[in-house]
């Protein structure tokens, strides 16, 4: 059974790569403590976790996600917007 949405880019996501870099550098610095995510891969499947910190304090974590679901919102409706010109 396959779920509602297939990704169709199958090449390296520069953006991917950059982003994950930065948070590398920056935990390597002792700068970030703690992480919770969402990953999404080409064929579809996800993964969520935590690590560090937003694992040792999961109700913080939680409104890390929730300002994260805050700014996807931001992004869904500045992408709907852009679509609809």
């Amino acid at each position: 059974m396959t779920g509602p949405f297939r990704l169709v880019t199958k090449t390296i996501s520069h953006d991917t790569v950059g982003a994950l870099q930065t948070l590398l550098d920056e935990a390597e610095k002792g700068d970030l403590i703690g992480i919770a995510f969402a990953v999404m891969y080409s064929k579809g499947g996800y993964i969520t976790d935590a690590a560090g910190e937003a694992y040792e304090s999961p109700t913080f974590a939680r409104g890390m996600v929730k300002a994260l679901d805050d700014r996807l919102r931001e992004i869904l409706r500045e992408l709907s917007s852009t679509k609809v010109q």
